[in-house]
């Protein structure tokens, strides 16, 4: 998404919920818009708390076998902002949230996002180089570790020599 595009939606949003939110109120009375509002936000909240404890053990269970959770990653970030989407007071937003509840939708919205993002794995400790293996042999010959009582350097004028 382009930011050029936020404050369009920053300005657009609101007024969509206020037009909705004037709506709704002339078919059936100011009283039963707010519970309706209130209801779905009670309601946000559970589905949130259901859904999100049962892809916590998703992920924890992949990550005991040894596989990258990356899926339901992604579906936990949207399952987030689905939460926040909820908890903001409108019939759009919420609309919108309860869509990203649904999995097909979640695995459709990563389908069409995931072609424009580059994902890479970086493992490891941050102290190797690429070719090392953990007995400390970097790919580029033998090391010798020497402590400085078994090594004199050979010119006694060296610029490497301790002082």
């Amino acid at each position: 998404m382009p930011l050029a595009l936020l404050p369009f939606l920053l300005l657009v949003i609101p007024i969509m919920e206020i037009a909705v939110f004037i709506a709704v109120g002339k078919e059936i009375g100011l009283w039963p818009t707010l519970a309706m509002v209130l209801a779905t936000a009670v309601m946000g909240s559970l589905l949130l708390r259901h859904q999100g404890f049962r892809l916590l053990g998703e992920i924890r269970s992949k990550m005991e076998a040894g596989a990258l959770p990356g899926r339901a990653l992604v579906h936990g970030v949207m399952l987030l902002l689905a939460g926040i989407l909820l908890l903001t007071p409108g019939f759009v937003t919420d609309f919108c949230g309860f869509l990203l509840f649904v999995p097909p939708v979640r695995d459709w919205i990563w389908a069409a996002i995931s072609k424009r993002i580059d994902i890479q794995f970086m493992g490891g400790s941050a102290n190797q180089t690429p070719n090392a293996s953990p007995h400390g042999d970097d790919g580029r010959g033998r090391i010798i570790d020497l402590d400085e009582s078994e090594f004199r350097p050979s010119d006694p004028n060296s610029p490497w020599r301790g002082k």
